[in-house]
């Protein structure tokens, strides 16, 4: 598996952009997954559902499976978090990995940067940022893209060609 990841500040336009990189890579022939960390809370169940209902009761592991998709609910209950590597350990196999999120990971990474948000930007902090997608005019060593440069973004990205860290290959 080859892995990338996305920094960028929030209101960026990162989420948009992988949205709209994944169809460009599966036009490659590529299998596409994704590890997206959040800093919050959050839920993919519903309540009232029978699977929130048996979490609710106590299960450490919900799977809801059906004719179209399955899902694997996995409550901590106070263990730590996911690692990235422990996270990517947990995906099917497939050719490409995109990470949103786990901003300290030590992976390659594209910044998404608009200069209308205020806010500085992230490489010169972050030696993993090869590279950055940006509406504003920048003066940087880093190789730049215009953000709506979906197919050039794509290539890059896939022309990295670096492995997953503690992937399965």
């Amino acid at each position: 598996m080859q892995v990338f990841g996305f920094a960028g500040w929030s209101g960026s336009g990162k989420t948009t952009l992988i949205e709209q990189l994944i169809p460009r890579f599966g036009s490659l022939g590529l299998t596409v997954s994704l590890i997206k960390h959040a800093h919050h809370e959050f839920d993919v169940d519903q309540p009232g559902k029978d699977s929130y209902r048996h979490r609710a009761a106590g299960c450490q592991e919900v799977l809801v499976s059906s004719v179209v998709r399955w899902a694997q609910m996995h409550e901590l209950r106070g263990a730590p978090e996911l690692s990235l590597a422990q996270a990517l350990q947990r995906l099917s196999p497939c050719d490409l990995v995109l990470i949103e999120g786990f901003k300290a990971a030590a992976i390659p990474k594209l910044e998404v940067y608009r200069g209308s948000i205020g806010k500085p930007l992230l490489h010169p902090g972050d030696p993993h940022i090869v590279a950055i997608a940006t509406d504003a005019a920048l003066v940087t060593p880093l190789r730049h893209f215009d953000i709506g440069d979906v197919a050039g973004i794509a290539d890059f990205i896939v022309a990295c060609r670096l492995p997953a860290p503690g992937a399965r290959n």
